[in-house]
């Protein structure tokens, strides 16, 4: 039978459909669309042939995806030419160019359709022609795709924007950390589709797996899973101690020099919360899903899942272990999509959590839980709404145990976990305060009723402050790491009698994931506070002590606690020093043009009373470095020395872009910065253009 189209070429006009389908920042090599949304190609007829007459004539096309395309699974379609396309569908639609001698076909897919690299094939009759290959991504533009957005900024932001901030610190002093999520850098997109054929479920039944692609549900908990390496040949290690053999998490200054190495040698040395998160918030946006990278200070991680944070103290005010703690920071992602397995009322953002915790369904994964179940205590909506809501909201007790094995509470919060939730602001670089989406405000009647709901009717602990001793601790003003500094703990005696107690006022080291270190400094005294009056102790912290007892997050825990056994009463304050770190100074000398040389300054003052050893600098931009990270190593730098080097790189793209900085060395790490850089189009660009 003769054919409908004799084909000589066909031409998927990457340039048109990218811009349509907002996907041209992905380059210009192959086809990237949107799933819901229509394409076009354009089938260049051999000359001499026939005339196509739509809606007389036509043909068949076929799509497929993965290792075992089938109708049955959605991961083969096969659709003939209609007079119009369909939004519910795939489906096709033609069109008779005679003064070109062409048919352009446009083609749209379902908005259901599972995401992932597919075949095109124009079948006649049986004679089979492949019209290539085409990547097919979530539609946050479409309002039929699970993952539809309303707002274009808010579009521009969770789906297109590269750059990103991260806060980290402490509840007090929250500082945003420059991050390059780079999603649409050369290789990137590639590497996010074999992190899903790499995950375990894809393994073991390939068909299945591809089919549940088109849930973003399941997406996101498939790299919940994946960006760890707990369980499989994730991308990520975790470590938290021991940096041997690896990169310092503090190194890493955006996604795509992990992923890359990754793909080429397996799961990467090493990572943390910021880290984990923002790899998913890159492979998230990578794949069409909107994403946003968020922080919650002082961070629950609560073990037994009771919902509480149990402090334990032996009589003496040491900290006695368990499997509970709270973490300065904690680091995760909120994805943008509807919950058909849980109602209307749940759609939105939804958290996972990809650092490895604990266990769900024996996996290293977490979530995604509806920020909604959350807030409303809904701890039996699907996944792991138990731990992110403790997460947020555990109440916290400190127990005593006595010489007879009883505890004791002596203390507590209903108020110290889950504080200033912090994500970056949609269109700037502002902090945008996020708790009231997790949480009713802290002691409302709302965010009580909650925790009751969440409990499962577990009785709760009684609390209330009583009348007696008082204590707080008061920070210095000026806390740079390499200089010496005073902290003071104030007791004030609110009792009618004079209190005679023991106080003891200590500082030790901590990461930001609550695990305490070495000591950093300690006092303690018997005093006697008479009614109404108030004792100080100072407590001084020097260098020379605690530079060799902190970590690369320069954090330092202090407390203070009395201790009063004749009437067994006990009290603590408690607070989370988070040492000012230098500043990098960055100039660009010269204006940006593409593909032009331009050199960017660098200076760092080693604030340290000994040298830095180990010392560089590395800067990385996308439409800057080509997406590759740029490293200085320079000589040892003197105690109030400078560290200085310079880098020259040509950019890539005309517009605003950010360059980003970190400094590492031996004694000083996590020292990062950015620059924004407006890089303008050369003459020659400009000229051709015109």
């Amino acid at each position: 039978m003769s054919q409908v189209v004799d084909i000589e070429r066909y031409d998927l006009d990457i340039k048109r459909n990218s811009s349509s389908h907002h996907t041209e920042q992905c380059g210009k090599e192959r086809l990237i669309v949107r799933r819901g949304q229509p394409f076009n190609i354009t089938l260049h007829l051999k000359p001499g042939s026939k005339e196509f007459k739509p809606g007389e004539e036509s043909f068949t096309l076929i799509v497929e995806t993965g290792p075992l395309p089938r109708k049955e699974s959605d991961t083969k379609a096969t659709f003939g030419l209609s007079d119009s396309t369909a939004d519910n569908e795939w489906s096709a639609s033609a069109s008779y160019d005679p003064s070109g001698n062409s048919v352009s076909v446009s083609i749209s897919s379902s908005p259901n359709a599972p995401i992932g690299l597919y075949s095109l094939t124009l079948d006649q009759d049986g004679q089979k022609t492949s019209l290539g290959q085409f990547t097919l991504l979530f539609n946050p533009w479409c309002t039929r795709d699970a993952v539809y957005m309303r707002s274009e900024t808010k579009r521009q932001e969770y789906v297109l924007a590269q750059y990103g901030l991260i806060y980290r610190g402490a509840a007090k002093r929250i500082k945003g950390k420059p991050w390059n999520f780079g999603q649409f850098e050369p290789g990137i997109l590639d590497i996010c589709l074999k992190i899903l054929d790499d995950n375990p479920k894809f393994i073991s039944d390939a068909n299945k797996d591809c089919c549940a692609r088109r849930n973003p549900i399941y997406v996101t908990r498939v790299l919940s899973a994946m960006i760890n390496s707990n369980n499989d040949r994730g991308v990520l290690v975790g470590e938290w101690q021991d940096f041997t053999g690896g990169v310092h998490p503090g190194k890493w200054i955006g996604s795509g020099d992990i992923l890359h190495q990754w793909t080429e040698s397996g799961p990467v040395r090493f990572g943390q919360c910021w880290v984990f998160a923002a790899l998913a918030c890159t492979v998230s946006r990578a794949l069409g899903i909107p994403c946003r990278v968020v922080t919650n200070f002082g961070s629950a991680h609560d073990s037994d899942a009771n919902l509480m944070i149990e402090n334990l103290y032996d009589e003496d005010g040491e900290r006695m272990s368990n499997g509970d703690s709270i973490w300065n920071f904690h680091v995760w992602v909120d994805s943008w999509m509807t919950r058909p397995d849980l109602g209307t009322d749940f759609d939105g953002w939804q958290t996972s959590d990809p650092t490895p915790q604990e266990t769900s369904d024996g996996v290293f994964c977490c979530g995604p839980s509806s920020l909604k179940a959350i807030r409303e205590g809904e701890l039996t909506k699907k996944y792991d709404a138990p731990f992110i809501f403790a997460e947020v909201n555990a109440d916290v007790v400190d127990l005593v145990r006595l010489s007879s094995g009883k505890f004791v509470q002596f203390s507590g919060s209903t108020k110290s976990v889950g504080q200033y939730i912090s994500t970056k602001a949609v269109g700037s670089d502002d902090r945008h305060d996020i708790t009231h989406q997790y949480k009713y405000p802290e002691g409302s009647k709302q965010e009580r009723q909650v925790y009751e709901k969440a409990q499962h009717h577990n009785k709760l602990l009684q609390r209330g402050e009583e009348p007696g001793l008082h204590l707080k601790i008061k920070l210095a003003d000026n806390m740079i790491v390499g200089s010496d500094f005073e902290v003071h703990a104030v007791l004030t005696n609110n009792c009618v009698d004079a209190r005679i107690c023991t106080f003891l006022f200590f500082a030790k080291a901590v990461g930001y994931n609550g695990k305490l270190g070495d000591s950093c400094g300690f006092t303690s005294d018997k005093v006697e506070v008479p009614s109404g009056e108030e004792r100080h102790m100072s407590l001084r912290l020097e260098y020379e002590r605690y530079g060799s007892a902190i970590t690369s997050d320069r954090l330092i825990q202090v407390s203070a606690i009395t201790i009063d056994k004749q009437i067994t009463n006990y009290h603590k304050a408690e607070k989370t020093i988070v040492l000012d770190e230098p500043e990098i100074h960055i100039k660009l000398l010269g204006e940006a043009t593409v593909r032009q040389s331009v050199t960017a300054s660098l200076t760092l003052l080693n604030p340290l009373p000994e040298p830095l050893q180990d010392c560089s600098f590395t800067v990385e931009g996308v439409g800057l470095t080509e997406g590759k990270p740029l490293t200085a190593r320079i000589e040892a730098v003197g105690p109030k020395q400078e560290a200085k080097a310079s880098f020259e790189f040509s950019p890539t793209s005309a517009g605003p872009c950010v360059l980003l900085v970190n400094f590492d060395s031996d004694k000083l790490k996590n020292i990062m910065s950015s620059i924004n850089v407006v890089v303008k189009e050369s003459a020659s660009t400009e000229a051709n253009t015109v």
